[in-house]
This record gives C-alpha cells, structure tokens and sequence, in this order.
C-alpha cells in the first residue's frame, strides 16, 4: 500500500470540480474523524474508490466545509457518517442539521474492530479512522444521528444531573478524609454509625471528637435532634459508650478544628446532593418516562439514565438498553481468570453507579429481591456478583415498563421465586 495514502491536503486546496469530474451519478460518502482541533474527512465513492483525506480546522473552517459539501452534493446523494464524539463534533453536527445534510453513527467498536480487515494493517490514525467509518457507513452499518438540542426540561434536567454528580464526588472525596481522621481519633464510630450518616457528620461537625462529646451532658439530646428522633435510646446508648471508651489518639485544639471542619464539609457537600435530588424530584414529576422508572429507582436515578443514555424507548430491544449501560457480559481471559464473563462497563459509569445504589435499595426493601440475594450468596456467588446480576435484571426491566408499558414486577423480573412456606423436604419452586 501506498504509504503516502492517508496523507492530508487543507481544505481550502480541495477542488471539488476535479473531484466530481466523471462522477455526476455516483453517491458518496464522507467519513469524519473528530478531533478537539481538527477534523478529517475522506470521501468514499459508490464505486469503492476514496479521495485523500481533507484537514478541517475545528471549528473555524466548519463553514467552508459546509460549503464544499452542499457543491459535492448537487445531483447526488450525500451522506456524512462519525463516530459519537462527546461534544467536540457538536458544532460540526448542528452545521450540518442547518445546512440539511444527512448524518449517520458508526459504532466506535465497530470501526475499531474492522480496522485490520479494512487494510490489513491493525494500525489506527485519523485519516484511517475517517475512511474506516465512510466504508462502514456505505456498507450499511450505521444508522441515522438526528441533531437535536432537546426540550428545555430535558436541558433542565441534564444541567442538575451534572450539579448533583459534581456535588457526589466533592461529597466521597470529602468523606474520604472523615474516614482517616476518624481512624486515628475515634476508631470504633463507624461500628455504631455510617460514615455518610447525616447525623454523624453533624455531630463531628459541632464538636470535632469523641472527647468533647463524652463532656457534653446533653449529648443524647443532641444525637436526638441530629437524628431527627429516628434513633432508638439503646442505639444512642451505644453511640455514647463508644465516644466515651475509644482508644483513639487524644486529639489537640488544632485536631478538634480539622475534624469540625472536614465533616462540616462532607455534611455541606451532603446537603446539597439532597437539594439536587428534591428538586429533580419536582422536576420530572410528569415526565412520562422518569416518572414510570422512578417509582422503582427513584427518580434520581432515572434522571441519570435519562441524562447519559436517552430515552429507552429509541433502543429497539431491552439488550441494546442494558449494553449501554455497559452491563453486557463479555468473556475475559488472562494468567489469573479463565474464560469469565465480565461486565463490558462501557459508557458512562454514573450510570452503573446509581443503578448499583438502586439495587441495593431494592435489596433492603423489597423481600422477594432481598431472599433472591440471599439464595445466591448461599450458592457461593460473591456479594459483587450478585449485586450486579440485579443490576442486570433492573436495566431490562427500566426498558420493558417504558416500552412496553407495563407495571413493575419484582417476581417478573427475578425470575424464579421460592414460596416463602417451602420448607418442608420437597418445597416446591414457582418459576415464571
């Protein structure tokens, strides 16, 4: 092969009447290749020939390109074809929404995958990737990317997905640093409380140790009103006893003021996570698909789904759903495991991460999934492994309720349910 063959040339050198001269009735097809400051497009004939790459500065020669490509495509069809591009090709995709030009997705795997069988050689570059994805594109392997901004609820709801996401993460660094400061001065606390307890971070935050707690003589009362009265006398027995008999490191003036003002961070970083999700509750109370996925995940977390994945009703099929979430299996094999299936965990991982605290909740919660828990991890599956074989079953579902439009069913989607009563030798098994 021609080593200068993805070679680029600018834009402005292109000349499209030498390009389309003794073409006039074949299609064409431009791949692109998306970079933060350039693009590359190589034109792909109906014939099977291509045109050297194009170099396009992104975005400030976006418009010339819209012009070139409305002369290539008088008297032709046209199609343009890329990959997903998170927001770098965005501008080029709302130019090419304006101008009327037709835009296709190619599968980013799918290109990666037949970059070998396209030449022969598993190498990757822009210019390849740009003819790899015009080749999938005439071979019929994409499909219809329509450019829009989305409804302003919709917007509204994806900019508070992206505030209540950043104000988690500050939230897990900050209790990071509760949890080591903890373990030097207060060892046993999180034996008797949570960690990302609201009442916890509020009691460090007002006393800064276990020391000043044990001197305080209305510290029950305190607890009381931190908990908001949810807390037993027995528990907060315990908690006391703990503050009181810790074998932590005696904490100095300057210690006390790092405690206070960790865990006054964390509750800050926690408060505003809860005003997010109140207000996403509000927000999507008559959306007509957040609605139905929350009463199930909680509406915070269908917010997310709905955020990074879209509407489940544009997947054609509850798989498709579930791979983009990346909890897909596939087989992995190294000098340490042998032909396992793993999940993919392609696309976004707040996805995954809400899911997961969903399933949990519906362990705790909801008895037929808490004993199909169980069931597993008497069979020896680990913990982890039957979490997210919940999270499995709980993506399929999202997409059956909507699509389908169908109530929530625990024992539908679990699939095999023990009569509570089959204790006896030979209990029978329901299995739907």
């Amino acid at each position: 092969m021609n080593k200068r063959v993805y070679c680029a040339i600018g834009i402005r050198h292109v000349e499209i009447e030498k390009i389309v001269s003794g073409r006039d009735r074949l299609e064409v097809v431009m791949g692109v290749d998306v970079g933060k400051f350039e693009l590359r497009i190589v034109p792909r004939w109906s014939d099977g020939r291509f045109e050297k790459p194009w170099r396009v500065a992104n975005p400030e020669e976006i418009p010339q390109l819209i012009d070139l490509l409305k002369r290539l495509g008088k008297g032709r069809k046209l199609k343009v074809a890329m990959e997903p591009t998170g927001t770098y090709g965005d501008a080029f995709r709302q130019a090419l929404a304006d101008a009327g030009i037709d835009l296709h997705l190619v599968s980013g795997k799918r290109a990666h995958d037949y970059a070998e069988v396209f030449d022969g050689v598993p190498s990757q570059h822009d210019g390849k990737d740009a003819a790899v994805v015009a080749e999938l594109c005439a071979l019929g392997k994409s499909s219809f990317w329509r450019w829009s901004p989305g409804d302003q609820t919709s917007q509204r709801i994806g900019l508070m997905v992206d505030q209540m996401e950043a104000a988690n993460r500050h939230k897990a660094a900050w209790l990071q640093r509760v949890e080591g400061v903890l373990g030097r001065y207060w060892p046993e606390a999180t034996r008797e409380l949570a960690l990302s307890s609201g009442t916890m971070m509020r009691a460090l935050s007002h006393y800064g140790g276990p020391a000043a707690m044990r001197d305080d003589p209305k510290l029950e009362q305190r607890l009381r009103t931190f908990s908001a009265g949810k807390f037993k006398p027995a528990r907060l027995r315990k908690i006391i006893a703990s503050a009181g008999s810790t074998l932590g490191v005696r904490q100095t003036v300057i210690d006390y003021e790092r405690v206070r003002w960790c865990a006054g961070q964390s509750l800050s970083a926690h408060l505003e996570v809860s005003r997010y999700q109140r207000h996403l509750t509000q927000l999507a109370a008559d959306h007509p698909v957040i609605a139905k996925q929350g009463k199930t995940i909680g509406v915070p977390t269908a917010c997310v789904l709905w955020t990074h994945l879209g509407d489940p009703r544009q997947y054609h099929c509850a798989a498709a759903y579930r791979k983009a979430m990346g909890l897909n299996l596939m087989e992995r094999s190294s000098g340490q495991y042998q032909g396992q299936l793993k999940i993919t965990k392609r696309g976004s991982g707040a996805v995954r991460q809400w899911l997961y605290m969903s399933a949990l909740r519906l362990i705790r919660d909801e008895p037929k999934a808490k004993r199909w828990y169980r069931r597993r991890l008497r069979r020896g599956i680990t913990k982890m492994s039957a979490i997210t074989a919940l999270m499995r079953k709980l993506a399929m579902a999202m997409w059956t309720i909507v699509k389908q439009d169908e109530p929530f069913d625990v024992q539908r989607m679990l699939g095999s349910i023990h009569r509570r009563d089959a204790k006896a030798k030979g209990g029978s098994v329901v299995r739907r």
